[in-house]
């Protein structure tokens, strides 16, 4: 059954008239109760009639945030940072994400639609940037946080993947490190080839296990290789949920970290500090991505050019005890 605009009002607690008011930017409405309306229509799914919208777009005073996930390890900081940002500057903030697959892209397209949200900052899910850009191609103003090396035709935020990996593997090397696994993630990622490719132009290796970036394809890999006597003395997984699975399978083996084997995680998230022995990893400045992205939307929406290339930002080593 279609969802009506008496549904949002009563789900809101306020008049018909009140949310026609807030669909249609028109007449005083308090901030607190515009902000009510909206995220109940955004929870209802209501897509106002052609007659019923005059919202036009730059109005609403609110950003969209498309993400795969908040599990991510990393969502977290990049939400926060874009929060902050979207806030500061007296806008709301819809989050949608895309756990439902299909569904989740459905409800999302009907707020598009409604347009309850003036531009959006995306953590692309699978399979979406062909409908992001023809979104975008429709007038949408899009900013992409990490753009998975597909360069699209909007505006991204991104960060050194490349020095990064070759940073983990000069200091590898300068420790005597010279027989290093690669543990990946999935190998049609941009971030993940971009990560090799910068370890390898420092440190060469054939020992690469292609994972998922979760703790069981790190443990397991590690397992496997020790299983059929490999040799390395060292690893670099290329997040720190996969180099936390390498640790407890080592530990599990009876191998030290990291007089016998080093280990150097990429991302930093908060485990990272607690994990035994705390982990080396590749510091990336994942708040910091989701306030430039956000400052990137606010901008554009306020008149001013967007760049013609991806907004890049330093990674940093953090060197600990796993690989000191």
């Amino acid at each position: 059954m279609r969802v009506t605009i008496a549904d949002v009002a009563r789900e809101a607690g306020v008049s018909k008239t009140t949310v026609s008011r807030v669909i249609n930017a028109k007449g005083e409405v308090d901030g607190s109760t515009a902000a009510r309306v909206r995220e109940v229509i955004a929870t209802l799914g209501y897509v106002p009639s052609s007659g019923a919208v005059g919202l036009a777009r730059g109005s609403s005073r609110t950003v969209g945030m498309l993400v795969p996930s908040l599990t991510w390890p990393w969502m977290g900081e990049v939400l926060q940072g874009v929060v902050d940002t979207v806030e500061a500057a007296d806008y709301g903030l819809l989050l949608f994400t895309c756990n439902r697959g299909a569904e989740s892209v459905e409800r999302f397209t009907s707020q598009v639609s409604a347009r309850a949200f003036d531009g959006l900052v995306v953590v692309e899910p699978e399979n979406t940037l062909d409908h992001l850009t023809a979104l975008h191609r429709g007038g949408l103003p899009i900013v992409l946080i990490d753009d998975r090396g597909h360069h699209p035709e909007f505006p991204s935020v991104v960060t050194t993947n490349h020095e990064g990996g070759a940073s983990a593997a000069r200091h590898l090397l300068a420790a005597g490190r010279t027989r290093p696994l690669v543990l990946t993630g999935p190998r049609h990622f941009g971030c993940v080839r971009d990560r090799l490719d910068g370890f390898r132009t420092v440190l060469q290796t054939d020992l690469v296990v292609h994972g998922d970036f979760t703790e069981r394809s790190g443990r397991q890999a590690v397992e496997q290789l020790l299983a059929e006597g490999a040799q390395f003395d060292s690893v670099f997984a290329h997040n720190d949920i996969s180099a936390a699975g390498v640790l407890r399978a080592l530990r599990a083996a009876g191998r030290s970290v990291p007089d016998d084997i080093a280990v150097v995680g990429f991302d930093d998230i908060p485990m990272a500090e607690h994990t035994e022995p705390p982990l080396t990893t590749v510091r990336q400045p994942t708040r910091q991505m989701g306030e430039t992205a956000a400052r990137l939307l606010l901008s554009h929406l306020g008149g001013t050019a967007t760049p013609d290339g991806p907004v890049v930002l330093p990674t940093e080593l953090v060197v600990r005890l796993s690989a000191p």
